[in-house]
């Protein structure tokens, strides 16, 4: 009996283990578990956190470049052209004052020529300087009976004031001062300059204010041969051009012809206007 189970629980176990090795075993594919690469990651992160400081840096470099350069070319373009604006008013002023001292150095060795006066006129109007400021004019000093110098004077006068106006377009004032008042009364003087000039003023005067005038602009006549109300005079026929402000800025002899009297003339007032 004890054999019979013995015997069959030999059978029962046997036949168990017969079927599990027999059983046909499954095989699984070997997974094969890989790591994530956390190096290669950081790497990648570490090269953009090395590039956005990289950047940070280079802009903060722009930032500071801008802040410190821009300024300071402000304040060199400032600069420079403070000293421009500088230079330019200290030669202006430098100029002016050159102009200055060379108008003052013409006045200081220029003689003091000219000065007021009170006279009369063919139609025996009042004339004093204030009548010709504004204007050049050419004054000349003379007498209607001179025999030789004074016509001649007068001619060229005419002339150059026709040379004046149709080359050049300049018109001028001419002036004839009698240093003979005694005999030049403003009707001799009229009827003298008609024949010559009418374009020409002519201006007399008592012999106190016609001497006066004669001092102020060193003219020069003297009586000779004096028999009666007959005589001769004799004067040095002065001829002066006198600016706008009644300054005297050339004293012309009787050496000009008149087209040379009409360049010189000309000339200087071509030099005055600039």
């Amino acid at each position: 009996m004890l054999r019979s189970r013995l015997v069959g629980l030999a059978l029962r176990y046997g036949l168990r283990a017969s079927s599990t090795t027999s059983r046909p075993t499954r095989s699984y594919p070997l997974r094969i578990f890989q790591s994530r690469s956390y190096s290669n990651g950081t790497h990648h992160k570490d090269q953009k956190l090395a590039r956005q400081h990289y950047e940070d840096n280079n802009l903060s470099d722009s930032q500071s470049w801008r802040r410190y350069v821009i300024p300071t070319a402000i304040l060199v373009i400032a600069g420079a052209g403070t000293l421009i604006h500088f230079n330019d008013e200290r030669r202006a002023t430098s100029k002016e004052s050159q102009q200055s001292t060379t108008s003052e150095v013409r006045n200081i060795n220029r003689p003091a020529i000219g000065g007021p006066f009170r006279l009369y006129d063919t139609k025996n109007n009042l004339v004093t300087e204030s009548n010709l400021r504004g204007k050049w004019t050419l004054m000349y000093f003379g007498y209607t009976s001179c025999p030789d110098v004074g016509p001649g004077e007068i001619q060229k006068i005419t002339e150059a004031i026709n040379i004046l106006e149709c080359k050049y377009d300049l018109k001028i004032t001419p002036v004839f001062i009698t240093i003979d008042p005694q005999r030049d009364s403003p009707a001799q003087l009229k009827a003298y300059l008609e024949e010559l000039d009418p374009r020409i003023i002519g201006l007399t005067g008592p012999i106190a204010a016609v001497r006066q005038i004669a001092q102020e602009y060193r003219v020069y006549f003297k009586k000779f041969d004096e028999i009666g109300q007959d005589y001769l005079v004799e004067c040095s026929h002065n001829m002066y051009l006198l600016d706008p402000n009644l300054e005297t800025v050339r004293c012309f002899g009787v050496e000009y012809d008149a087209s040379q009297l009409a360049d010189a003339i000309m000339m200087d007032v071509s030099r005055a206007s600039k």
